[in-house]
């Protein structure tokens, strides 16, 4: 079966070795030079969902160290996100117009390494097509005890399910699903994940010795559109193809 024919049947696809090892080792000093930059910054940088749904699973003083757009920290960074090879593969997924929504840093720290709860990402920037996904570059290991991503195979074709945003039980998903239950992705530095916006997905705390890195990319169709441009950041990066909804209003914040 190949990639696409997986995802669309599962909602997810791994792909292995997109990166080189001397690429990655690149990339992974970039990170943690970001880190660095958020630990002196004296901001807020723990993203701990803090959901009544994961604390059974994880200690108090759990964390995530997080920031947006991190192709606004390096160029390194922003090559990457136009990587070609990368581009080709979410091509085959959603079409040749590819934008660029956000991009992700995540740094699960040992032993304390926060639990994401199962969720969909449709809630937080949702499109009217639903051709949303995201592609998570793994710059270092990812096994079960780091907090691998976990999935939920075909849950996408639930389709939206309402309030699935990971911050209170619902039905619909956590009366049938648990992090416990779901498959876990391991992965290799190098490979990236890709899932659909409707897929449900979460991870387990990280009680390891070793940080969990993860860059995630949001991407969807140059041909679809955001329901609320107001919700979360689109940075509207036309990284192939074209954007048919762009207009000066939505590409400037220009209001009048």
């Amino acid at each position: 079966m190949s990639k696409a024919a997986q995802f669309k049947k599962t909602g997810y696809a791994l792909e292995k070795g997109i990166f080189s090892i001397g690429e990655i080792e690149t990339l992974e000093n970039e990170f943690d030079q970001i880190v660095t930059q958020l630990k002196k910054s004296d901001e807020n940088i723990n993203a701990r969902w803090g959901s009544d749904l994961t604390r059974h699973i994880e200690e108090s003083d759990s964390e995530v160290i997080h920031t947006h757009n991190i192709q606004s920290y390096s160029s390194i960074m922003l090559n990457m996100v136009q990587n070609k090879t990368l581009l080709n593969l979410v091509a085959f997924l959603i079409g040749q117009d590819i934008i660029l929504h956000h991009t992700k840093l995540f740094c699960k720290p040992p032993k304390k390494g926060s639990a994401f709860p199962l969720h969909q990402d449709w809630s937080y920037f949702p499109t009217q097509k639903n051709s949303m996904i995201a592609a998570v570059v793994h710059l270092s290991d990812s096994t079960e005890d780091m907090g691998c991503f976990r999935v939920v195979p075909e849950s996408h074709k639930l389709g939206k399910i309402k309030n699935s945003d990971g911050h209170s039980h619902v039905p619909e998903i956590h009366d049938y699903y648990s992090l416990e239950t779901a498959l876990p992705i391991e992965a290799e530095k190098g490979d990236v994940l890709f899932f659909h916006c409707c897929t449900i997905h979460g991870s387990m705390p990280n009680t390891s010795d070793h940080p969990r890195k993860t860059i995630l990319i949001q991407l969807y169709s140059g041909k679809d559109s955001i329901v609320d441009e107001n919700q979360h950041t689109n940075v509207q990066l036309v990284l192939r193809g074209w954007n048919y909804q762009a207009t000066r209003e939505s590409t400037g914040n220009i209001k009048s």
